[in-house]
């Protein structure tokens, strides 16, 4: 049994020429391949055939390459095809490849590059030159293949590349952190990548697309169908602006399992993944772990220890994430050598910079009243004439005043900290 459509040298002959609007034009590679056209088609069959993630799948393309996969799955005798453990698929269990063969002769894979096209898109599959060669660590579960709608090459924006995941229904603090984060990581030339959720995720995006940075959405449906419907513009936005992509071929529609299984590949296209707020039950800690396993960065932004939607997260830096608070100290992990944070201390005070004997008779001036010298040497452990010469210089330094016999602390203002963002 032949699907036509998955063959292009099918019914019009060898060269495969079927007019304008055939097959052979839809699965050319494009400017941005380097894979063989009948490679590409045949992935971008298997992408409807296939559900994300499947081993099986994955361990019988690496075997048999998607065309011999293809082949094998479609034209294996009747014989064969019931045979259980010894049919053209061993180990693989017989509901499965049914469903894969009732998929695989409804595929239409020509229709869906060209409605990619249509769209101002292209599929990706490995051995292109823009493919991302990371999502290569995830062995069988590997995409078959990326549909990516937007103006930039994915290879070069994914080395450069940092995961913001997080709660749909996050809190005040988890949606303002999220936006700084990604504006900050957006002016430091970074590409800020999420799954265009509500939530951390939209806040994510927006930051990143308020800095005039780079962001990247990778979704769990067909990139032509945009979801949730609330981040339909959003969505336009990061494909005009960044690249919006995802396994799925045109018109697929999410479902849950489909969600946690596109947290993989967030996981091994970036650097480093920061979790901002999370449940402990999360797909965001789903993404964190698989960038754990794969030997990526895993960072959590801390919240208040009331909030369960910052359990997952506090649970996760007990496991041994990173604890980040800004883009420095994120970029300080996931950067080059030498991208370090500034450090974090207090704020340096005028009377931090005072001699120890100084300091210490400053300590001795009471806070009310004015006090003669005699006491205030006395409480200093120091000599009256000694006393008296540290007052005098405490006075021309704007500590202290005199006021008839006595001595008085200046009615001034502590300056703020600045203990947040650090000093120089």
């Amino acid at each position: 049994m032949r699907n036509p459509a998955l063959h292009p040298d099918g019914p019009h002959g060898p060269d495969g020429h079927c007019g304008p609007g055939g097959a052979d034009r839809r699965a050319n590679p494009g400017p941005h391949g380097s894979a063989p056209g009948e490679e590409r088609l045949a992935r971008a069959a298997l992408s409807r055939v296939v559900e994300p993630g499947d081993e099986h799948a994955g361990r019988w393309l690496r075997r048999y390459g998607a065309r011999g996969f293809l082949d094998r799955l479609l034209d294996a005798p009747p014989a064969a095809r019931s045979a259980g453990d010894g049919g053209p698929f061993p180990g693989t269990g017989p509901k499965r490849v049914a469903s894969w063969r009732v998929r695989a002769t409804a595929a239409d894979p020509a229709r869906d590059l060209e409605a990619v096209h249509d769209l101002g898109g292209r599929f990706l599959v490995p051995g292109d030159t823009e493919w991302p060669s990371q999502l290569d660590d995830l062995a069988d579960t590997r995409p078959l293949g990326l549909w990516v709608r937007g103006p930039a090459d994915l290879r070069a924006w994914a080395l450069r590349s940092v995961a913001l995941v997080g709660a749909r229904a996050c809190t005040p603090y988890g949606a303002h952190t999220a936006a700084d984060l990604a504006t900050g990581l957006a002016r430091r030339g970074w590409v800020v990548v999420s799954g265009a959720a509500y939530g951390i995720d939209g806040a994510a995006h927006r930051g990143a697309l308020a800095a005039g940075g780079a962001t990247v959405a990778v979704l769990a449906c067909g990139v032509d169908t945009p979801y949730p419907r609330g981040h339909g513009q959003l969505i336009r936005r990061i494909a005009e602006q960044g690249l919006v992509m995802g396994e799925l071929p045109p018109d697929s529609h999410p479902t849950p399992s489909r969600f946690i299984l596109r947290n993989r590949v967030i996981a091994a296209l970036t650097r480093g993944t920061v979790v901002i707020e999370a449940q402990h039950r999360s797909g965001s800690l789903v993404t964190a772990r698989a960038a754990t396993r794969l030997g990526r960065h895993t960072m959590g932004v801390p919240g208040p220890v009331t909030s369960a939607l910052s359990a997952g997260v506090h649970e996760l830096l007990r496991d041994g994430a990173d604890l980040v608070t800004d883009a420095d100290e994120i970029v300080e992990l996931v950067g080059d050598m030498g991208q370090l944070a500034p450090p974090r201390r207090g704020p340096v005070l005028p009377r931090d910079l005072l001699a120890p004997a100084t300091a210490h008779v400053l300590e001795a001036v009471p806070a009310r009243g004015p006090t003669p010298t005699a006491v205030i040497a006395r409480r200093a452990g120091a000599t009256p004439d000694d006393t008296l010469a540290k007052l005098y210089e405490l006075h021309s330094l704007g500590f202290v005043e005199r006021f008839g016999e006595g001595w008085r602390l200046t009615n001034t203002t502590t300056p703020g900290s600045n203990a947040r963002r650090g000093g120089p």
